[in-house]
């Protein structure tokens, strides 16, 4: 009965041990000789600090890198709307139904 149960624990614990191997960073090298780390989601960065930090503050300066703040409130999906900053008369008025003030 014992083995059953360490062999039915062996089998279950199978595919997350291999889904935690699958979410390591690979390092490769670039056409140029660089050394980067690849992400399972896609991103990538040099493996190099000061060259991470440059790369990090260069990728600041795009439009599309400019995300709205974590503490800001509203902004439907990202692109519609206003997206209200702290200290804003409006940040977390709550609601404007009367009845429920």
């Amino acid at each position: 009965m014992r083995l059953a149960g360490a062999l039915i624990l062996a089998l279950a614990a199978g595919p997350c041990l291999a889904a935690e191997l699958d979410r390591t960073p690979i390092e490769a090298a670039t056409a140029d000789g660089e050394k980067v780390r690849l992400f399972p989601n896609g991103r990538w960065e040099f493996v190099d600090a000061a060259k991470a930090a440059a790369a990090q503050k260069a990728a600041a300066e795009y439009p599309e890198n400019k995300t709205r703040p974590v503490e800001a409130q509203g902004g439907l999906f990202g692109a519609f709307g206003r997206s209200v900053m702290p200290g804003d008369k409006d940040y977390n008025r709550g609601s404007l139904n009367p009845k429920t003030r």
